[in-house]
């Protein structure tokens, strides 16, 4: 990992690596915590050129740095990660390859709700999903 400094943000870098898995993310909140935490930086930045997938536990990760009064940034990421529902929902655009952590959603997320799934419920046929389920699998 590298650390650069853009604008005043001190931005981490994993490189070309495309994937994170658990290790990664255990080196970015080790990180994370040192410029927080023991260095006292008020703007911290990851650098996301090439991830296609990130852990689960990175947003949370992120969120808890912006609660201690951090400004948090996402740099370039690709379009796997810009489209996930937590990035649209909380990086607000800052520039052309800049995102900003924010507090508040940036948009009310609306769910179909109960009535909608209720709907679609109703018209689901258990016994005809069984009879295709041992039709595909060779039973009767």
């Amino acid at each position: 990992m590298t650390i650069h400094e853009w604008d005043g943000v001190q931005v981490m870098d994993l490189g070309e690596m495309d994937i994170w898995d658990g290790a990664d993310l255990s080196l970015l909140r080790e990180t994370l915590a040192r410029l927080v935490e023991d260095e006292r930086h008020p703007k911290v930045g990851v650098c996301m050129h090439c991830v296609k997938y990130i852990p689960s536990g990175f947003f949370g990760m992120l969120f808890d740095c912006h609660e201690k009064g951090t400004s948090v940034f996402l740099y370039s990421p690709q379009p796997n990660v810009g489209n996930m529902l937590w990035f649209r929902q909380f990086f607000g655009h800052q520039s052309d390859n800049r995102y900003r952590l924010q507090s508040e959603p940036i948009t009310e997320y609306v769910s179909a709700g109960a009535s909608g799934w209720q709907d679609d419920q109703d018209t689901w046929d258990h016994d005809e999903e069984e009879r295709s389920i041992a039709t595909a699998i060779g039973g009767e």
